[in-house]
C-alpha cells in the first residue's frame, strides 16, 4: 500500500492552472526528485500535499487518510510531513535551539528537557551542535538552511518534503546542505525534493518525477530519465542540461564567473574532471587569452559565443567559439604557446569562416 497516493490533483489560480492531472503514488523510504521547468508546477504540488495549498479538486491519501476531504483535521497530517522552504522561515528572535524545540515542545507536548537534549543532537547531526545559542541572522545561508532541516527532523515527521532547498544559497554553501539531505535519504528517510541540482538528483534519489503539461510528464529511476528519457518534452529538457551556452559581450565581462559557469554545468552533466579542466583551460587560452586580446579594441568582434555539449554516452565534450569581425583562426594566427596547448588538450579541432569565425573543439 502506497504512504501517499494523489489523484487526478488540479490546483487553478485566476489567471493559469500549474496542475491539471497530477497522479502519483509514493512509497515509504521513496527519495523522489522533482525537476522541469520553471512554471511547471512543481512546488504547487508541494504546497498541496501538505495543504498549504488547497488543491481546486482531486484526492489526496497520506498514509489512509483522505486529506482532500472538507473534515479532516490538516493539522494532525501536517504534524507527520515535514517542510523545508527555499527561504529558511527561521523565527528570527529565537535562537538556533529553541527554533528547533519550539514545535516538538508546543505542538507534540515534549518535555522541554527531552526536546533540547534532542535538538541538540539533531544539530550535531547536522554539524552545527556549536551554533546552538546563536540566532539565525548570525549564521550563513547554509547553516540556516540545515537548522531549518534539522527543525523539520525534530517534529519525527514521516516524509520531508524540499522546496529548491538550495535556489537561495550561494554556490559554495550548496554542497553542505546537499550533504545532510543525502544522510537523511541513507537513512531512509522518505523525502520529496523539487530541485534544480541535477547532479544531486541523479546520486540520491530512486525516483524522478519530471513535471511539465500540468502533470507528471514522465517518471522513473534517475538512470533512464536522465540517460534515455522516453517522451519528447524529457528529451528535450534532458538535452538542454546537457548544453551550456555563454556570451562575452564585452572586456569588463565577468571571466571568472564563466569559468565557474562551466565548472557548474560540468558538476552537474558528471563531466570527467580532467575533461573540466580541459574546458576551462581552452575557455582561458582561446577566448581569454586569444580572441578578447585580438577584438578588444574592435566593437564588431562581441559577442563572443561560447557554447559547450556534453553527451553521457560517448564521454565527449563539444566546445563551439564564434566571434565576429575579421577572420581570425586562434590555432594558427594567435599565441603559439597557446596554440600547442590546446592541440595537445583537444581530440580534434575545426576552423572556419562563414561571415562569423566559427571554431569547434572536441574533448575526450
Amino acid at each position: 500500500m502506497s504512504f501517499i497516493k494523489i489523484e487526478h490533483l488540479r490546483k487553478e489560480y485566476p489567471n493559469v492552472t500549474p496542475l491539471k492531472d497530477v497522479n502519483a503514488e509514493i512509497n515509504k523510504g521513496d527519495v523522489i526528485s522533482v525537476i522541469g521547468p520553471s512554471g511547471t508546477g512543481k512546488s504547487t504540488l508541494l504546497r498541496c500535499l501538505n495543504r498549504l495549498e488547497k488543491p481546486t479538486s482531486g484526492k489526496i491519501t497520506v498514509n489512509g487518510t483522505v486529506i482532500t476531504d472538507p473534515g479532516c483535521n490538516i493539522s494532525i497530517v501536517r504534524r507527520k510531513m515535514g517542510m523545508v522552504f527555499q527561504s529558511f522561515n527561521l523565527f528570527a528572535n529565537l535562537s538556533v535551539i529553541d527554533n528547533i524545540m519550539s514545535a516538538p515542545v508546543n505542538l507534540l507536548k515534549i518535555p522541554k528537557e527531552q526536546a533540547r537534549a534532542e535538538g541538540m543532537a539533531l544539530l550535531k547531526r547536522v554539524g552545527l551542535a556549536e551554533k546552538a545559542l546563536n540566532f539565525p541572522d548570525e549564521l550563513s545561508g547554509g547553516q540556516r538552511q540545515r537548522v531549518a532541516i534539522a527543525r523539520a527532523i525534530a517534529m519525527k515527521p514521516e516524509i520531508i518534503l524540499f522546496d529548491e532547498p538550495t535556489s537561495a544559497l550561494d554556490p559554495t554553501m550548496v554542497g553542505e546542505v546537499l550533504s545532510v539531505i543525502r544522510n537523511l535519504a541513507r537513512d531512509g528517510m522518505t523525502m520529496m525534493i523539487v530541485t534544480h541540482e541535477m547532479k544531486f538528483a541523479r546520486d540520491v534519489s530512486n525516483r524522478v518525477f519530471y513535471m511539465d503539461k500540468g502533470g507528471i510528464y514522465e517518471e522513473g529511476p534517475p538512470e533512464r530519465i536522465f540517460g534515455n528519457p522516453k517522451k519528447e518534452r524529457t528529451r528535450i529538457f534532458i538535452k538542454r542540461l546537457r548544453q551550456l551556452d555563454l556570451e562575452v559581450t564585452e572586456n569588463n565581462s565577468d571571466l571568472i564567473g564563466f569559468e565557474t559557469q562551466i565548472e557548474k554545468f560540468a558538476q552537474d552533466n558528471l563531466v570527467p574532471p580532467k575533461m573540466v579542466r580541459d574546458l576551462q583551460l581552452a575557455f582561458e587560452e582561446l577566448v581569454v587569452q586569444n580572441i578578447i586580446c585580438r577584438i578588444e579594441h574592435d566593437e564588431d568582434g562581441y559577442p563572443i559565443n561560447i557554447g559547450i555539449e556534453y553527451s553521457d554516452a560517448e564521454s565527449s565534450a563539444i566546445m563551439t567559439i564564434t566571434y565576429s569581425g575579421t577572420r581570425y583562426d586562434p590555432l594558427s594566427e594567435g599565441d603559439t604557446l597557446s596554440s600547442v596547448m590546446i592541440k595537445k588538450l583537444a581530440a580534434s579541432s575545426v576552423y572556419r569562416y562563414e561571415d562569423l569565425n566559427i571554431l569547434t573543439l572536441r574533448f575526450v
